[in-house]
This record gives C-alpha cells, sequence and structure tokens, in this order.
C-alpha cells in the first residue's frame, strides 16, 4: 500500500467526505507564515493604531490567513472566557457587495451586530438615535436622521460590553463601492470612529481595490499598518521553489488511490493561478472531483486542463495582482518628493563617509570647506 499523506480510510469513505477532507486542508507556506505572524505581532501590540490592512491578490489565501488568526485568538483567551462569558474574542464579517453600485451602511450595521450575536436586533431603537456621532477630529460623519444610526449606536454598545480583540472585515474593498459625490475618507472615518470609540481594532481585508484607502490622510496613516500578502512570483528563484513544494503536498494530499504528478505540469499550475496558493487549492478541489466522478486513481492533465480558469480569466487576474504589486513598490520620485519637502536633498543613495551622519546641504547651500586666506589666496 502506498503511503499515502492523508488517512487512507478516506478512500473507502463517500466522495462528499473525501472533498470535505481536501477543502479543509491548510497548508502552511511561506507567505502564509509570514502574513500570519505579521497580523499577530500587531494584534498583539497595536501601538496606537486602530485599523490594520491587509491585502493581496485574489486567491492568495486572505480568508485562511483570517480564519487562522481567529483560531488563534479564541485559543488564547480561554481563561478570560471563563471568568467572564459575556466577552467574544474576535468578531468576523464579509462587508457584503452592493447591488446597486452604493455601499450600505444600514446593511452593513445589521450584519456586524449579527455577528456579534447581539439579541434583538431589529429592536435596536434608542433615544440616541437623534443625536450626531462625531469622528475623532470632530467631524459630524452622518445626518442624525439618516435610517439606520441606532444601529450604529447599538453596535458601539455592543462593541464596548463584549471587548473582542479583533473585528475582521472581510472582503473590504466592498466599501470602496461609492457614489461619485460621497469622499472615500468619509467612509474610511466611520469605520476609525467605530474602531476608536469602542476601543477594538478593525482589520480589514481586501485586494489591492483597497489600496486608495491607505493614504487618504496623514491622521489616517498613524493611525493604520500595512500588511501585505503577496502571490508567489515566478521571477523569484526562491518563490518558484516555494510554490512548487506547495504544489507537491497538496497534490500528496488528493485522496486519491493513485498519485498525481503535478509537478511535470508546474507551468501549467502556475500560469493558471498567477502563483496564489488559494486558486490552486480552489482549482485542485475541482479536479478531484472530476477525478472521484470518474471513478480516476489520479489527476491527470486532461482533468487540470478541463477545470482550469480560461485565459482570459487568468490574464486579468494576473493584471490586476501586477498592478497592484507596482502600486505598493517604493518609486524613486516618490522618495525624492519627500526628501524635498524635508529639505534634505534630493539623494537616494545611502551615507558613506565619516561625516555622513549629518544632513545634507540644502539646495544653493555650500558644504562646509577651509577656504584659502592671506596672500595665497591672492595669487
Amino acid at each position: 500500500m502506498p503511503d499515502y499523506a492523508f488517512p487512507p480510510e478516506l478512500l473507502e469513505q463517500s466522495p462528499e467526505a473525501r472533498l470535505d477532507y481536501f477543502k479543509s486542508l491548510t497548508i502552511a507556506h511561506p507567505l502564509l507564515r509570514d502574513a500570519d505572524a505579521a497580523l499577530k505581532q500587531a494584534l498583539q501590540e497595536p501601538a496606537g493604531w486602530s485599523l490594520i490592512f491587509v491585502y493581496g491578490p485574489t486567491g492568495v489565501g486572505k480568508t485562511t490567513l483570517r480564519r487562522r488568526i481567529e483560531k488563534h485568538l479564541k485559543e488564547s483567551m480561554i481563561e478570560a472566557l471563563r471568568r467572564d462569558p459575556g466577552i467574544m474574542p474576535v468578531v468576523s464579517l464579509e462587508a457584503p457587495a452592493p447591488d446597486s453600485r452604493q455601499f450600505s451602511w444600514k446593511d452593513y450595521y445589521r450584519r456586524a451586530l449579527v455577528a456579534l450575536e447581539e439579541p434583538l436586533t431589529d429592536r435596536k431603537l434608542t433615544l440616541a438615535a437623534h443625536t450626531s456621532f462625531r469622528s475623532a477630529s470632530g467631524r459630524v460623519l452622518s445626518d442624525p436622521r439618516v435610517p439606520g444610526i441606532e444601529l450604529r449606536l447599538a453596535l458601539e454598545n455592543g462593541l464596548i460590553h463584549r471587548r473582542p480583540k479583533a473585528f475582521f472585515i472581510d472582503e473590504a474593498q466592498h466599501l470602496t463601492k461609492i457614489k461619485s459625490g460621497r469622499k472615500l475618507q468619509d467612509q474610511l472615518d466611520s469605520i476609525k470612529s467605530l474602531a476608536s470609540l469602542t476601543n477594538t481594532v478593525h482589520v480589514l481585508i481586501g485586494t489591492y481595490e483597497l489600496l486608495p484607502f491607505r493614504n487618504l490622510s496623514a491622521q489616517l496613516s498613524r493611525r493604520s499598518i500595512d500588511i501585505h500578502f503577496p502571490r508567489y512570483r515566478a521571477e523569484s528563484s526562491g518563490d518558484y521553489r516555494a510554490f512548487r513544494n506547495v504544489v507537491f503536498t497538496l497534490q500528496q494530499h488528493l485522496p486519491l488511490p493513485g498519485e498525481s504528478d503535478l509537478l511535470s505540469h508546474i507551468e501549467y499550475c502556475y500560469e493558471r493561478s498567477i502563483g496564489c496558493v488559494g486558486l490552486v487549492k480552489d482549482w485542485l478541489t475541482r479536479a478531484l472531483a472530476l477525478a472521484i466522478d470518474q471513478g480516476a486513481d489520479a489527476v491527470s492533465l486532461k482533468m487540470l486542463q478541463k477545470t482550469a480558469w480560461s485565459l482570459d480569466q487568468s490574464e486579468r487576474m494576473a493584471r490586476e495582482a501586477v498592478d497592484g504589486e507596482s502600486g505598493l513598490s517604493e518609486r524613486k520620485e516618490i522618495r525624492d518628493r519627500l526628501k524635498q519637502l524635508l529639505q534634505l536633498g534630493p539623494t537616494t543613495s545611502a551615507p558613506t563617509t565619516a561625516r555622513a551622519n549629518s544632513l545634507s546641504p540644502r539646495v544653493g547651500q555650500r558644504r562646509p570647506v577651509r577656504d584659502v586666506v592671506g596672500a595665497a589666496g591672492l595669487a
């Protein structure tokens, strides 16, 4: 009998059980571990920020990351839960995609109250519904007559009493779906205000569409931190090797009697998944379902081709990923502009001389030199 990486008894179980096993499988690959460590550190020591942005290409594994952190927070708060069963270690919500190109805060607050397991959501009406609420800077965030303000206040009270370590907003790029008359900063101010008033760190998880949120104002930049969860890039030999290892590990866990040789088609696997482990996992799940349905011993190239994303779909995902990555790169011209704003000079090279600790002179200002004086200076 082959040395299976999965429980051998799975081969005798139903197709649903075999598929469920593979769907629930998580591979702790290097990029996932890096993002996991960064997010845990940010939640453990918030250091004054109330918002954490986690972004990356579609299908990279952001939802898997969220579930890992949720499990970690729940396990770390077992003793606190025994002392106070009323608290919640973590609250998670998937931001709904708007139906009419307009994000609905009323719908969002209702979903948040449900995620908070707040009772009697439909009856959360208070006298305070007729008062306005303001951001930390004092700006009114919403007209008090807008329906749903009472739900916002109920959510604030719920978070204060439940005291979660984090509030996760998955698919947070949907917050950017607004009409042209409303500013992105107003959207983010609502979240930041909620985080500040309830002392609850909010983690916004989404695609590169979140990037416009990052630098809307100096105040928001100061109160937030970024965590990039990237894909594996083929131009990096280390990345490509790690991607191969992930594919090899996944093929070992396919609950089939034979061995699927995916490494013989690794370039094709990378091409259609653009280097995202989550996309590979979803793809292999479909291929596994097809292999089980056909009674095959292994996943073949033909099965991969039949269940792969189309060329057009893969190209679009790749283009969005590359565009997002280029928006994150620290370009020389941006650094030059920053140095000029701070009057540090246009140079970007690191100091190398013994006097490098002093600031570069301003434009038009002489460097300190010893002038020639006396008769020698008149020659």
